[in-house]
């Protein structure tokens, strides 16, 4: 650790996932935790939305009436705003405080033109999501603040950390009313890159090209767009999780941030003595509703190949994913091979027809055997439009079987009813051939569980793996690297199609060696090893600030 950071009196993070498992931001976050935590103890305060209710309590925030019972009392918030604190119930456990920002909509007038004043924020062309995030922004600051003068830290080594354009407008608030704070801001993704992804454009081959303001006004981005901005150039540290997500933020924000790249806390894997268990029992599982659904036994050998993560059809390279599983059907593997689409959609529930199968385990063939989980946009549904364009038959003379699980994995989705997590080890391979991927995670647990991947250089988990493996294969480091650009979609396909090929077609010596070096990549990749990373983002952090306040 950085000497400076040992001296840090409080250390806040405020982030829209916290106790919130939305996306990748939550993984981060909350991964992160149990490394962080050990090293400051509870100076380490997580700020999240209190979005829950009575009806609804976050099944990962345990409230407590006696963590910082004193300044709870003595707290001075704003008209609208109150919190609970408790425990993230994470590894580490690490203090949480949970804010209710209702009452900054009644002064969001007022704010966003202070914020004009002070920073140009242009908040005029705001809508959907933008007065929620910022309305929480604001709250969140008021909290630190109020937590910062009961505890009579201003004028010592405070450091609060703000994740995404949704926190941003707080660290502008805490900037301009507590200055002696030192302030760190992350974009994970910036919210105009994934603007243009999402809209089809070419990003990578006119990144350079590209203004970011100009095309915040196209993409009708301005308000985000301008926020972000703001923060990445106002905060004392601005950082990203990945080098291909900072060339990104480079251009379109115009500064360049430190990279604190995400790590992954192992103790989600289970022990060497239990993970021929687990593979067993998740492969059983797996075959057992491919079984129900499609009313084909498969062999107990069956190559089961996977795809996760957001559903995003395009920026998570499902399209790439569904045409090599196509070019692969086509060449005929020459053994049964399942390949799954493990991403939430707009799911209605489990297929009552398929929970009846498995309970009754009455294995015949339903009709439209590729869904698993009812769909409420069953025609608009882009991966469930593709497998069909495609003509996955997935009947008895069928080599390739491509089945989609629309649902979150979470234990209790009415057909699988096992995590993620739990499944995850009944894998052969994964592919993740993303287009937009920041850092990439899914990748990353994957080979945490030994279980071997192919990404793409497009994702900064691709890029990091040539920091460790020059020529990366399964063989040395359980990863395949697959050359991604705006240009070579179906170059994309066969290579993911041949490396697919390649591992269904490897020896059982081959299999254990790539499953070897996969968790040998994954033990490279750890909090304790990247932690470091932050250390030195607060330090850089703590010496702007120094500098602002001498100005």
């Amino acid at each position: 650790m950085d000497n400076c950071s040992q001296e840090i009196d409080l250390l806040f993070e405020a982030s829209w996932e916290v106790c919130n498992k939305i996306g990748g931001i939550y993984t981060v976050l909350s991964s992160k935790a149990k490394t962080l935590k050990e090293q400051f103890k509870d100076k380490l305060i997580f700020i999240g939305p209190d979005v829950w209710s009575e009806d609804n309590p976050s099944p990962y925030f345990v409230e407590s009436k006696t963590l910082m019972r004193r300044w709870v009392e003595h707290a001075m918030l704003p008209e609208g705003v109150d919190v609970r604190v408790g425990r993230w119930d994470i590894p580490g456990k690490p203090l949480a405080v949970l804010v209710r920002f209702d009452g900054m909509y009644k002064t969001k007038d007022a704010a966003y033109g202070r914020m004009w004043e002070l920073y140009h924020v242009d908040s005029l062309h705001a809508y959907g999501d933008y007065d929620e995030g910022c309305a929480f922004a604001r709250a969140a600051a008021a909290v630190i603040e109020s937590i910062i003068s009961y505890y009579k830290t201003d004028h010592r080594k405070v450091v609060a950390h703000f994740d995404e354009w949704t926190t941003a407008m707080g660290l502008l608030t805490l900037q301009a009313d507590m200055p002696g704070v030192a302030t760190v801001f992350t974009t994970h993704a910036t919210s105009i890159g994934r603007s243009i992804c999402g809209n089809g454009k070419p990003l990578y081959d006119q990144l350079k090209n590209y203004d970011g303001d100009q095309m915040a006004r196209e993409l009708n981005m301005e308000a985000k767009h301008s926020l972000e901005k703001a923060a990445a150039w106002n905060a004392d540290c601005f950082t990203t999780v990945s080098d291909v997500t900072a060339d990104e933020a480079e251009q379109l924000l115009g500064r360049r941030p430190e990279v604190t790249p995400n790590g992954f806390e192992l103790n989600f894997v289970p022990a060497k003595s239990r993970y021929a268990s687990a593979r067993k029992a998740a492969r059983a599982r797996i075959l057992d509703v491919a079984h129900a659904l499609t009313g084909v036994e498969y062999p107990a050998d069956t190559f089961i190949v996977a795809t996760s993560g957001r559903c995003e059809y395009r920026n998570k390279g499902i399209d790439v994913y569904l045409d090599a599983v196509k070019r692969l059907a086509d060449g005929n593997p020459g053994k049964k091979t399942l390949a799954l689409v493990l991403v939430p959609a707009w799911c209605g529930g489990p297929r009552p027809d398929l929970e009846h199968q498995l309970s009754m385990q009455n294995f015949s063939r339903l009709s439209d055997p590729v869904l698993t989980h009812r769909l409420n946009n069953y025609n608009d549904d882009p991966v469930n439009r593709r497998i069909h364009e495609i003509g996955f038959a997935n009947d008895a003379s069928s080599q390739v079987t491509v089945i989609y699980v629309p649902c979150y994995l979470d234990g209790a989705d009415g057909i699988f009813d096992i995590t993620y997590y739990a499944l995850l080890p009944g894998l052969d391979l994964t592919v993740f051939a993303s287009y937009y991927e920041p850092w990439g995670y899914t990748p990353l647990e994957s080979v945490a569980f030994g279980v071997p991947t192919i990404t793409t250089t497009l994702a900064g988990f691709g890029r990091w793996v040539f920091e460790i493996e020059p020529k990366p294969t399964f063989g040395n480091c359980g990863v395949e690297v697959v050359e991604r650009t705006d240009s070579n979609y179906q170059a994309s396909v066969e290579a993911i199609a041949t490396d697919i090929r390649a591992l269904l077609d490897s020896t059982p010596e081959e299999v254990s060696k790539a499953r070897a070096a996969a968790s040998a990549t994954a033990s490279k990749a750890q909090w304790a090893d990247f932690i470091s990373y932050y250390d030195t983002a607060y330090c850089d952090a703590l010496s702007a600030r120094d500098i602002r306040l001498t100005k």
